[in-house]
């Protein structure tokens, strides 16, 4: 075998070679393991059609993987919850137990779990393989529900193909997408909010809190069980119909997974399914997480990574998916989790503190993910930097398509905080937006969920603060508001314009929805005021959100003009740090930014090529909530100059605006 390609292209990951070829082999070796004497991934990855709840011809067929039971049975409607010796699974091979029933015994609708019995203990337990697990609204418990339509939803597109122009995802929350105070569903998402997205001209949505929860307010990353949908937001035929719909509007569809760990609940989730507290996680101290209250999944064990692996094939062919964001990747691939780890050479990647079966089993996933669906996109959340995340499999690397640039957003929240933005310096911006591995794709994002809980601000709420909250009517002149709204839109223009792969935004956030996130609690007296979306706002032509979200239908047009735009080298045209003015050329497009909080510019000249520059955007447009202080009708000609390659275009640049013009 010769020397892995992504060593090759990266000469200072050579002292690691034997490290990455190493674990590129544990990958291989693992693999042959566990396909034995299938074809592929795919063909082992199919435990959803044989563990769980099934209808096979004429006879039902219940099969749970609990190696330390002595004894399972299945209690539900149908025999007053009772344990009764007609309804009690029985032992196959290697921890497997399997129930056999007649086909009038289930009815659809049904509820059941199973009572498992090992050594001195017994328990209630919700089947690991459930696909559909619903919650009494009086009494709060979980049950599994048997769900078998007469006329189950039948896809009509089948798959989404990919696009030549930039992933422009919509990060969105089902539940919290309703504009009452309450907990929205996947029809209401699907007849309300699916023609926002594609009518503001995202091309993808990236759906958080599918797989079934306990506590909603976990945002949906405590999950209980990883095959069902959450029936909180309705019915898996009613998912379904979503992601059809999507799909017939060219909008593909990808979910956030949960494979990094699982909620501690023992009746409704894995904790101790079988009666031993390490079935599906590790033992010992390595068992539980210790900043998330949540249970570290063993994937050394070959169960669990058909488990695992299987679920991520569920989702793909069952719902359609085109996709996943994978939550919680650094925790996955260090034993400590990457808290309190600082990464700041190759030496903090490489050590013995990487998890090599986790990393295996991300290795493993992405290439099952491809061989399902060629097309299909992978996400890692991922805030280390390890090298060879995105990067292929055969080239040597884990296989993600693209992975979050999780120091962005982070960038542009210290910087609001600790920096007036008269001390804003456009070449460190600039540096912070386009710092990243070269081949690795990322998606890059000004804000997600994650800076709008409750706790944080979003960037808009930082900028303008409690003045929101009276003078975002376009009538009313007020100074937090006006620099609050410049910012914001330049602040999204430059994160957009600097992709290498793919741009995010999080659900209202493209109009500057006021305040956090907070999630039905105790504490808020279950209050869902904090929980939801207040479209009206962005509809209402009075007020500012309005032309906040116009200019962000601009923005999404603008990336999409230009095919495969997020693959077109940028170049730093000029970088003034005295005047606080960027520019940057991509292809045709030149971008260039003053974010002086009080000087504009007359004849600002900027070196470029010989041509005639169309404005195809400008920040400080009236349309766009700015003060339309430029005539953007007008098309500047470029003025000879004493360099040989360029001449000097002459602009008029507005304190805090950018503008985007094109060269014919």
């Amino acid at each position: 075998m010769g020397k892995l390609k992504i060593i090759q292209q990266d000469a200072f990951l050579e002292p690691y070679s034997l490290a990455l070829e190493g674990r590129h082999n544990y990958a291989v070796r693992r693999e042959k393991e566990l396909i034995g004497r299938q074809e592929s991934l795919s063909d082992f990855a199919v435990g959803y059609l044989y563990f769980g709840l099934h209808k096979e011809k004429r006879n039902w067929y219940l099969r749970e993987w609990a190696p330390n039971a002595t004894a399972i049975y299945m209690i539900g409607d149908f025999n007053n919850w009772e344990e009764d010796e007609r309804y009690a699974l029985q032992p196959l091979e290697n921890g497997v137990w399997e129930l056999k029933l007649g086909d009038k015994v289930l009815n659809h609708g049904d509820l059941y779990k199973l009572l498992i019995k090992w050594q001195n203990g017994s328990g209630e337990r919700i089947p690991a393989w459930a696909t559909r697990v619903v919650q009494d609204e009086k009494t709060k418990i979980f049950s599994a529900q048997v769900w078998q339509p007469d006329e189950p939803y039948r896809f009509k597109i089948k798959r989404c193909l990919p696009k030549t122009v930039p992933l422009l995802i919509y990060e969105c929350h089902i539940g919290m997408a309703a504009s009452e105070e309450k907990v929205g569903t996947y029809t209401e998402f699907r007849q309300n909010v699916l023609p926002r997205i594609i009518k503001d001209g995202y091309n993808c949505i990236q759906i958080m809190a599918i797989q079934e929860h306990p506590y909603y307010g976990s945002f949906g990353y405590h999950v209980s069980s990883f095959f069902a949908p959450s029936s909180r937001f309705g019915t898996p035929d009613e998912l379904k119909q979503l992601i059809d719909e999507a799909h017939r509007n060219d909008v593909l569809v990808i979910m956030d997974i949960v494979h990094s760990h699982a909620v501690k609940n023992e009746v409704e989730g894995l904790g101790r399914f079988d009666g031993t507290p390490y079935q599906y996680f590790h033992g010992g101290n390595r068992r539980e997480h210790p900043a998330w209250d949540s249970l570290c999944f063993n994937y050394e064990k070959p169960e669990v990574l058909h488990f695992l692996l299987s679920n991520c094939k569920y989702w793909l062919e069952e719902f359609n998916f085109d996709g996943f964001r994978f939550d919680g990747v650094t925790s996955m691939i260090y034993r400590n989790h990457g808290l309190g780890a600082d990464f700041t050479s190759y030496d903090d990647y490489y050590n013995m503190n990487q998890d090599g079966d986790a990393i295996c089993y991300l290795t493993l996933a992405n290439k099952l993910i491809r061989e399902v669906n060629e097309n299909a996109i992978t996400v890692a959340e991922e805030m280390s930097g390890l090298p060879e995340l995105a990067v292929s499999f055969a080239d040597g690397g884990i296989g993600f398509d693209y992975r979050m640039a999780m120091g962005i957003p982070d960038f542009w929240i210290k910087y609001i905080k600790e920096v007036s933005d008269e001390y804003w310096s456009p070449g460190h911006i600039f540096w912070e937006l386009t710092n990243r591995r070269y081949r690795e794709k990322t998606v890059s994002y000004a804000e997600s969920h994650d800076q709008a809980l409750v706790g944080d601000k979003t960037i808009i709420f930082r900028l303008i603060d409690a003045d929101m909250y009276w003078h975002m009517q376009k009538s009313d002149q007020n100074f937090a508001v006006s620099r609050g709204v410049a910012l914001h839109k330049i602040i999204r223009l430059i994160t957009a314009a600097t992709i290498n792969g793919a741009y995010l935004n999080f659900m209202g956030n493209e109009f500057g929805h006021p305040e956090w996130i907070d999630f039905p609690r105790e504490g808020n007296g279950w209050s869902c005021k904090y929980a939801r979306r207040q479209w009206d706002l962005a509809d209402n032509q009075e007020l500012l959100y309005y032309n906040l979200n116009k200019f962000d239908n601009a923005l999404m047009e603008l990336l999409k003009s230009v095919r495969k735009f997020h693959e077109i080298p940028i170049e730093n045209v000029c970088d003034n740090e005295g005047d606080k003015v960027l520019a940057f050329k991509r292809k045709n497009l030149l971008f260039v930014f003053n974010l002086h909080p009080t000087k504009s510019f007359t004849d600002y000249g900027i070196l470029v090529k010989k041509g005639a520059y169309k404005v195809v955007l400008n920040t400080d447009a009236e349309q766009f909530g700015g003060f339309g202080l430029a005539d953007d009708s007008i098309i500047h000609h470029t003025q000879p100059s004493e360099y040989v390659k360029n001449e000097w275009l002459k602009l008029y640049l507005p304190s805090r605006s950018a503008v985007v013009l094109k060269v014919d």
